[in-house]
């Protein structure tokens, strides 16, 4: 194993953890690169990172994915690998017409290529020829790195062999967001009665936002001293929520910070009393990590890939259906109310954080590799 290469359309702060833990594991003897398709993000607001243990290569500098040709995006790809030697790839956006080319011409000039992948068969519908194409999408993979749980089983199903899929890809530097905090993960830092409920989350009606809301106002009906509620985030339906706020009488109570940077999310997190992520659709839910990072419990729903291995309901966090505002509010009153239930599911949720470490991402890439 002499150079690896890892492909995303865009390096956000997740992205340069994971190359930069596989680098620093490997030691300067082996290749780390990153290749990264656009310098901006077509979904998310984020800064374009790099860092100092692994070299980034931005492939289209001001380009994006609505601009650039697939036929291009795959050329340069394979071009970069072979000019730079790299002779094992990991690529993500396997649905993505260029990655589904280049990983193909990769295979083909003797290259190792590996699927980066979170997608469940439960986010939404599926259809059978839909399914079928997509299976055809992974013939060129050698193996692939996905999440424990639901991520797994549809990868095998879509085609990989078990024995070549492992766990461990959504991860992220979990020393990163502590010191990014500057504060100690709950129950210790803020106390208790300073702390709110947080959101962070794209403003698209996947998020399930509306219902988030709901449950919150239902929420401040059942508790004396309710919390503010923090959403982070921006998007579509931002005037929309803004509107419902208001007619729901909230304005005072929730605090809308837009699109947040990763060092800003850690610190807003470290003033939460719990996080809330209520999607309809979530394929993992890499903020799971970042709450649990500080110590705090997640409701979320059972939707989100996350809690497949990061949250135990009634442990270190609670599990509810997409479509049960009532059910949100009722585990809002008690986290927000019982600071015993509290402090011993925080307790909890420092515990787990190690499973979201990029610690496991380096394990898995380590077993791919080490295999070939």
């Amino acid at each position: 194993m002499t150079s690896i290469a890892f492909v995303w359309d865009n390096f956000g702060p997740t992205h340069v953890d994971r190359c930069e833990a596989v680098a620093k594991a490997f030691g300067p003897s082996v290749k780390v690169v990153g290749l990264e398709l656009f310098s901006k993000s077509d979904t998310y607001g984020w800064v374009s990172e790099t860092g100092s243990s692994f070299r980034k290569i931005t492939l289209f500098p001001g380009g994006s994915r609505s601009t650039t040709s697939a036929f291009a995006v795959a050329a340069r790809i394979v071009s970069k690998c072979l000019r730079e030697g790299l002779n094992h790839v990991f690529l993500c956006h396997y649905d993505y017409t260029a990655i589904l080319l280049a990983a193909a011409a990769l295979r083909l000039t003797g290259r190792r290529v590996y699927a980066m992948a979170d997608s469940k068969f439960d986010d939404y519908s599926r259809r059978l020829w839909r399914e079928v194409a997509k299976s055809l999408y992974y013939l060129p993979y050698q193996g692939g790195i996905s999440c424990k749980g639901r991520a797994s089983d549809y990868m095998r199903f879509l085609g990989l062999p078990a024995a070549r899929i492992v766990d461990g890809y959504d991860t992220l530097s979990i020393d990163r967001i502590r010191r990014l905090a500057g504060k100690p993960p709950a129950p210790g830092g803020t106390a208790y009665d300073e702390r709110h409920f947080t959101i962070v989350a794209r403003f698209v009606p996947k998020k399930n936002l509306k219902m988030a809301l709901a449950a919150y106002a239902l929420y401040r009906q059942q508790t004396a001293s309710p919390r503010a509620l923090h959403l982070c985030g921006s998007g579509p339906l931002e005037a929309e929520l803004r509107a419902q706020v208001s007619a729901l009488g909230l304005e005072d109570s929730v605090v809308f910070h837009g699109f947040v940077q990763t060092t800003d999310i850690a610190r807003i997190l470290a003033d939460s009393v719990a996080l809330i992520l209520p999607s309809i659709e979530e394929q993992f839910g890499l903020v799971t990590i970042e709450a649990q990072a500080m110590g705090l419990p997640v409701i979320l729903s059972d939707n989100c890939g996350s809690r497949d291995d990061l949250v135990r309901s009634g442990v270190n966090g609670f599990v509810i259906e997409p479509d049960n505002p009532q059910g949100l509010a009722f585990f809002m009153t008690m986290l927000g109310e019982d600071q015993d239930l509290w402090t011993h599911v925080s307790a909890a949720a420092s515990q787990f954080a190690e499973r979201g470490d990029v610690g496991r991402f380096v394990e898995g890439v380590t077993k791919l590799a080490g295999k070939a």
